[in-house]
């Protein structure tokens, strides 16, 4: 079991220089665990480039539906109120967004707040930073 950051699952389904080494990973170890707002973070990823003309009609409803598949397998981290403690917490020690902040505390709660137990899987490389100093091992670009 891995802990999959939003930016990891993306290039799953949306063809990115990363796809290989994301579809490596994931065969390697098929198991996901993500924080409950990943979805939308990967609505946003998709709907984001079909706006801008990256995605087709069709594209776009293919990349949706594997998300979808996608998620229908995943664990999810739902602890809002843990998690966003961790996440105030995590802001005041790197310099994170609100999203990359609850991904991090939703990942420590999956780990019973012992990183080095959990691998991390993102390809932000500022996540992966954070990640790093938190003490997980971290699968990044």
């Amino acid at each position: 079991m891995r802990y999959w950051d939003a930016s990891a699952i993306v290039p799953l389904a949306i063809a990115e220089p990363s796809s290989d080494k994301a579809r490596d990973w994931f065969s390697q170890d098929p198991v996901v665990v993500t924080w409950a707002w990943t979805r939308v973070e990967l609505a946003s990823a998709v709907e984001r480039r079909a706006r801008q003309g990256q995605l087709s009609r069709q594209e776009r409803r293919g990349c949706l539906d594997r998300f979808a598949e996608l998620a229908r397998a995943w664990d999810e981290v739902v602890d809002l109120h843990s998690v966003r403690l961790r996440a105030l917490a995590l802001l005041a020690r790197h310099p994170l967004g609100a999203t990359d902040a609850a991904q991090l505390g939703a990942a420590l709660i999956v780990a019973e707040n012992d990183p080095s137990s959990l691998t991390f899987v993102c390809l932000d490389e500022q996540l992966a930073l954070a990640a790093d100093r938190e003490g997980f091992r971290v699968l990044s670009a």
